[in-house]
């Protein structure tokens, strides 16, 4: 098991010769947040950052937290707002980001939600739920290949980081006559579904873009604001909550030193690690090639939704 310790120095290590381009889906708040100021703490400030989210007072209070670049021309961090449970959203951002940015180096995807109600259908067919923790996550790295391929290109880091439940024992198989889960969902359902179709994602991405790195993680139980509600009377039940989760959880700081620390030992290919960073294999793997197959052409059909 990595120690924090270890982590910490590994990503200390860090000192690119360029400077890296990183961008943060659902990067306003959680472990996407303290990755996204992991990064700026470990270049110095010499670092392009885009968060992507739809809270723009919080991430206007992240970026300005950011310490000023030492280098020259360095340091461009900015916000892009974006409901990402849209695919729609997802295509009209990636066709800004695309013409304007010359190179990807990190893409780290963390949108989520709590929620085990029923099924919540979007305009585009698609559960909210899902589309945060799957679909939305397939589209971006889909639209932004050819960024993160001409990084590779020249020399630099590539890699590709969705944050979910890698190697969860709670994790299923995919129902290939029911991937978009219209015929049978619940909110648990999905939670537990839903990792297995990120590690069908990232394989066949893998496969096909062999030079690139591309990581499941499963983060543990982190204290992050998803847990928290914020309207009342729910947000009375916090200080129980927090009470409850902190024995067994760790700080969304920490959880952000794991990460990168799984990111950064990461070769090309297809990954999965554990809340510590360490490469967990293909413990408590549920796919197979038909569903890895019957998924890649389902989710490439469903999000084929074009931009206003």
């Amino acid at each position: 098991m990595v120690a924090f310790a270890q982590a910490q120095s590994r990503n200390t290590a860090f000192s690119p010769s360029y400077v890296p381009t990183a961008i943060f889906v659902g990067g306003t708040s959680g472990i996407g947040q303290a990755m996204a100021e992991a990064l700026v703490r470990t270049t110095k400030g010499n670092c392009n950052i885009i968060l992507i989210g739809r809270n723009r007072t919080a991430a206007e209070s992240i970026i300005a937290s950011f310490p000023e670049p030492t280098l020259t021309d360095a340091g461009k961090h900015e916000f892009v707002e974006c409901d990402v449970s849209r695919m729609k959203n997802v295509h009209a951002t990636t066709a800004r980001l695309v013409p304007r940015l010359s190179t990807l180096n990190y893409l780290v995807l963390s949108p989520g939600m709590i929620r085990f109600t029923g099924r919540r259908e979007t305009e585009e067919g698609i559960d909210e739920k899902l589309a945060l923790i799957y679909y939305a996550r397939w589209a971006f790295i889909n639209d932004l290949l050819p960024l993160l391929k001409k990084a590779k290109d020249a020399g630099q880091d590539a890699k590709v980081l969705t944050v979910l439940a890698a190697g969860a024992p709670i994790n299923v198989e995919a129902d290939v006559n029911d991937l978009g889960m219209v015929k049978n969902y619940s909110g648990i359902l999905a939670m537990r579904v839903a990792p297995t179709y990120n590690d069908l994602m990232l394989e066949k991405f893998a496969a096909e873009n062999p030079s690139i790195s591309f990581v499941h993680t499963f983060p543990g139980s982190v204290l992050t604001t998803i847990f928290f509600p914020d309207k009342f009377p729910y947000k009375l039940f916090n200080p129980l909550i927090y009470a409850l989760l902190w024995p067994f959880s760790v700080s969304q700081d920490t959880c952000a030193e794991y990460m990168w620390y799984a990111l950064h030992e990461a070769g090309p290919g297809f990954h999965r690690c554990s809340d510590k960073g360490d490469d967990v294999g293909m413990k408590n793997y549920n796919g197979t090639e038909e569903a890895r197959e019957a998924l890649w052409v389902h989710t490439r059909d469903i999000t084929n939704v074009k931009a206003d």
